[in-house]
């Protein structure tokens, strides 16, 4: 019973971090959707209006993200638009990962050691995840699955 115990707890720790830790990558369109909901419950939306706008504006912001770091052709813009991404979500797996440091060791440099870890790690995540979609299918993106520019549609002999 005991060795249950302590394998559930490690399990549910460990999903608990990697949850955390997958919800501070998305922290811009959180944000977005946080303040919406929260304009939304003082201007008088009621409950459900407040989390109807929220999940609405929440999507809409980490899909019009995606669209635009998509059909961008320049790498400055597709640049600044990760970025806009990335760094919240940086500063939130920087502070998830200071408090989750702090639960396991005395405060001091590995605390900041791990904490700048896991920001880094969250800030090339959100990163990666908006350039997995251009990656993907995304609009001008020839030649982006290989170097030299081979495309599927060249059938060279």
């Amino acid at each position: 019973m005991l060795v249950t115990g302590i394998v559930l707890s490690v399990v549910g720790l460990g999903f608990f971090c990697w949850l955390l830790f997958a919800l501070a990558i998305y922290a811009l369109p959180f944000l977005a959707g946080l303040t919406a909901g929260l304009a939304a419950f003082d201007s008088g939306g009621g409950v459900m209006g407040t989390f109807i706008v929220g999940f609405l504006v929440s999507g809409a912001t980490l899909a019009l993200g995606q669209i635009a770091f998509a059909t961008s052709h320049t790498l400055l813009i597709r640049a600044i638009i990760g970025l806009l991404y990335a760094v919240p979500a940086t500063i939130a797996g920087y502070q998830l990962s200071f408090a989750l440091a702090g639960l396991g060791m005395s405060r001091d440099g590995w605390q900041m050691a791990f904490a700048v870890v896991g920001g880094v790690l969250a800030g090339f995540t959100a990163f990666s995840r908006m350039a997995l979609f251009v990656a993907s299918g995304g609009q001008g993106t020839e030649g982006a699955h290989s170097p030299i520019g081979w495309r599927p549609h060249d059938q060279r002999r």
